[in-house]
């Protein structure tokens, strides 16, 4: 199995799946067309290592394990990996469009994985060369943390591209999960429709976000409130799951996006990533200061 892993997209969810694979001892080029957010990713990182050193979780240094990460501009500099997983927006276009550049880079020998929440795996196999080699890969935000992995197949998905992403999820010491070719696949088909739903009772003012959040805690034993989530995965990529689940199911009202989330949206109101969502968090800690008012 190759050592060699290019990431495509150095936003939250590609900077937490570049640590995992460095943390497990792989090469990693990370690139992005912006200095800027490549910056901002080796931050990520360095911060999250370092925490994760302080609470003795990691056998090695922050430093080593950054030092096995590359953070590159040109999509050229990634040739020579074997193994490329796309992180970009939630968004068919955008990961088209990368996949297609990404094509002219790619070898028989090449692995493609995307992180996709909900996109069809078949239909993004055909920007590429070799569709029997892509396959979806879907981490958990935040990738360090969490330990699941969707393995999901495509129409053109080989037998020995699925026994390798499954093995490869295991050496990274998470646990993988099957899915099949489904708008939102295992877990987005359960939880987005979840989290919408309690942004509708925030909306309909049945409680406070807080509340809301405790309610899940302590009578459904969730680790994390839905709302508080929300926020962490990002509100732009919960509103664009539901849109992809509301034209793929073809049911306008089952996944109807609250229009609470839609302001929010619509307001760079995005959660973590921009520092405010249902709740506003603090610049270095991230952590919950208070709740937001609601906005009408």
């Amino acid at each position: 199995m190759s050592n060699m892993i290019a990431i495509i997209g150095a936003g939250q969810m590609g900077s937490g799946i570049a640590q995992v694979f460095a943390t497990a001892g792989f090469r990693v080029s990370v690139y992005d067309i912006s200095r800027k957010i490549l910056d901002k990713s080796k931050i990520r990182i360095e911060h999250s290592l370092t925490r994760l050193a302080e609470k003795e979780y990691l056998d090695e240094s922050p430093e080593v394990i950054v030092n096995r990460i590359k953070f590159v501009e040109k999509m050229a500099d990634l040739s020579g990996s074997q193994i490329f997983i796309e992180s970009a927006f939630e968004n068919f276009d955008i990961k088209t469009n990368i996949l297609y550049e990404l094509a002219q880079y790619l070898s028989k020998d090449c692995y493609v994985a995307s992180n996709t929440s909900s996109l069809s795996i078949t239909s993004l196999s055909q920007m590429v060369p070799y569709p029997d080699k892509f396959i979806g890969f879907h981490f958990m935000n935040p990738p360090p943390i969490m330990q699941l992995v969707e393995v999901i197949r495509g129409y053109h998905t080989s037998d020995e591209t699925y026994s390798y992403f499954w093995d490869l999820a295991k050496r990274l010491g998470k646990y993988p999960i099957y899915s099949k070719n489904a708008p939102g696949f295992v877990l987005n088909r359960i939880l987005i429709p979840m989290i919408n739903e309690a942004i509708y009772a925030l909306y309909e003012n049945i409680s406070t976000a807080e509340q809301i959040d405790e309610a899940l805690k302590l009578g459904a034993n969730h680790p994390i409130g839905p709302l508080a989530l929300a926020d962490l995965i990002g509100l732009d990529t919960v509103l664009a799951i539901l849109k992809t689940l509301q034209k793929e199911m073809g049911e306008r009202n089952k996944y109807r996006p609250c229009p609470l989330l839609e302001e929010y949206v619509e307001k760079g109101f995005l959660g973590r990533k921009s520092k405010k969502g249902f709740y506003e968090y603090d610049d270095i800690s991230l952590m919950k200061r208070k709740i937001t008012r609601r906005i009408r």
